[in-house]
Parts: C-alpha cells; structure tokens; sequence
C-alpha cells in the first residue's frame, strides 16, 4: 500500500494482528459481524455459529450457510507464526470440521445442533418475541433458503474459508491440491495497516487464483461475446458494479428500487449508494437489514421497481444485447 504526497508514493508497511494487540477471537468477531468482506455483493451468506463444538469437543471458528445451500466453514488464524506453531495443520483442522458438518441432512438438525445455540448466545441482536431460539433460527433459517431457491440443496456440498493475515508455503501447497481434487476451499489474506493511529484492512482472496476467463470487460468488444459464456458460479466476483450500471444508463439516479419479495424501497443516488429514510447507505448494507442476513446477493435482491427487473437481470440483458452486438461487428 502506498500513500501519494505530491509526486511521491510514501510506500505504507503492514502490520500484524499481534503486533496490534488483537487476539483471533477479535478477529473472529470483526468477521461474524462483516462477513461480506469475504463473499462480496454476489453472494448470499447467513452466519448461523460461532464456536461450535463437534463430538471430539473440536471447535470451528464462524459457521454460515450460503445461497447455494452449502455449509461454510470459516476457520481463522491471526498471523503466520500462529499457522507454523499448530500441532495439527490448519487446512486439516478445517477439513475434519467439514466433514462432521457433512453428516447433517436437514434444516432441523442445522438449527438444533448450531443455530438456536448462536441465538440464544447473541439473542440481543435478534427481536424478541414470543419464538423460541429454536423456531425464531428455524423460520429464517428456511425462509433464507427459500428466498435463496436452495431447499432442495441444503448441504449438498460443504465449503472451507482459510483467513490470516498471511499463510506459510505447506498450507497454500495444501489448500491447491485440494482445490484441483474438487474440495471447495480457499484463502483470504487480511492484511492490517495503521496509518496515523488509524486501523485500515486489505482483503485479498489468494486461493484459488481468479482466472482471465473469470471477469467481465468493460470495453464491449468481440470478447465479451466469450467471456459471457463462462459459467455463473465462476463469474459471481467479477460482474461490474452498480457503477458501471448507471455509467452505461441502464438504471438513473432517483430511481427506485425495491427489496426482492419485500415493501422495502431505497432511492438510488449516482454515487451508487441508496437514500433510505433520509440516510444515505450502501445498498449491500440497506438489504442487510431488510433480510436479516449476513450478506447479501445485492444484484438478485434488488429490484428496479419501473421496470420489475432485478438489478441482476437488467445487468445481463445489457451485457447480453452488447455481447451481440460486438459479434456481429466482428
């Protein structure tokens, strides 16, 4: 990271996590509560545990579902030195959590076992009423994958999320192999910076590497007809931003839109943001609230209310339109 003075880039060092006084346990939190840093705007994710324990009273860091349907296991390290010092390797750690939560079979099973206990522990980030743990976790836990159009996939795969501020050679070698034999795991650097007593964070996903193939090109020519052909589930990061939406004038500033299957609304602003009540917010965080979810697919659950489009659909018609258009110049 660099900080420009002038003419000059000042290059900014990192720190550690340890180095700052944070324990795992801070960081654990700081990503339970802000789990989109991880997945982003095109991914859907509700944070249903934290510490769970398994059978052999081995705990995982954060469990989450997401809007496949798969269970997510998130396990975290502070820095390298806390990787290298482990007994047992962190990836393998990660791997026999998946696969006791691989034995589950039902939404039910889920909520008992892990969700109403995370209720019951941060109940004061809940309504109260008159639900116990057990039915308040069981209504949002289906209605998150109803919503999400994943009950008929509930854990038909489960997932592994690696997070440290830095990773030693065995577990990337590791965490590779695995990923080329079909087991869904990856890598997230948190980088910690300070700059003049303040704290600042670079999120970085190492593993596995984003191909070319994965992203989308602003500049609509001959290739995008090729690289709109890659499959969804490859292209979920890289699909531009709402931004890029209202640079091509596809939605305006002033336009409403609408929370998906809610009454919701947020006006849109040119900066991208949304204007809710009078606060100005981002849309990831307006949806947030509407769902109650930890991260939400903002381009699937937002809605253009003139047109009754999601941002979504309006994004891929566009992209399509011009697809074929850089075709048939070509």
């Amino acid at each position: 990271m660099y900080k420009i003075q002038g003419k000059k880039a000042v290059r900014i060092d990192e720190v550690t996590f340890s180095e700052l006084g944070m324990q795992e346990n801070d960081i654990e939190e700081l990503l339970r509560c802000n789990i989109d840093l991880l997945c982003g705007e095109e991914e859907s994710m509700l944070i249903i545990g934290r510490q769970v324990k398994n059978e052999k009273l081995g705990r995982s860091d954060l469990t989450a579902v997401d809007n496949n349907g798969s269970i997510v296991l998130i396990e975290i390290k502070r820095d390298i030195k806390d990787i290298e010092n482990r007994r047992e390797a962190f990836e393998f750690q990660a791997i026999r959590y998946a696969a006791s939560y691989a034995t589950i079979k039902t939404p039910d099973e889920l909520v008992k076992k892990v969700y109403a206990p995370y209720i019951e522990k941060h109940h004061q980030e809940f309504e109260p009423g008159e639900l116990t743990s057990y039915e308040l976790g069981f209504r949002k836990l289906n209605e998150f994958l109803k919503n999400n159009d994943a009950e008929n996939s509930f854990n038909k795969k489960q997932r592994i999320i690696l997070v440290a501020s830095d990773f030693d050679e065995q577990t990337l070698s590791a965490v590779a192999w695995l990923n080329s034999n079909g087991v869904d795991i990856s890598c997230f650097k948190l980088i910690p910076y300070k700059i003049n007593e303040q704290l600042f964070l670079n999120v970085e996903k190492i593993l596995p590497p984003t191909g070319y193939d994965d992203y989308y090109v602003d500049l609509l020519d001959k290739t995008t007809a090729i690289i709109i052909k890659q499959d969804k589930a490859n292209r979920r990061r890289s699909l531009p931003k709402i931004d890029s939406m209202l640079k091509w004038g596809v939605v305006k500033p002033g336009d409403i839109i609408v929370a998906k299957n809610h009454d919701a609304e947020a006006k849109l602003l040119k900066n991208g943001n949304v204007l809710v009540d009078g606060k100005e917010m981002s849309m990831q965080s307006w949806l947030k609230e509407v769902f109650g979810w930890s991260s939400v697919q903002t381009y699937v659950f937002a809605v253009h209310k003139e047109s009754g489009k999601t941002l979504s659909q309006i994004r891929e018609e566009y992209m399509n339109k011009m697809a074929e258009e850089a075709a048939e110049e070509a």
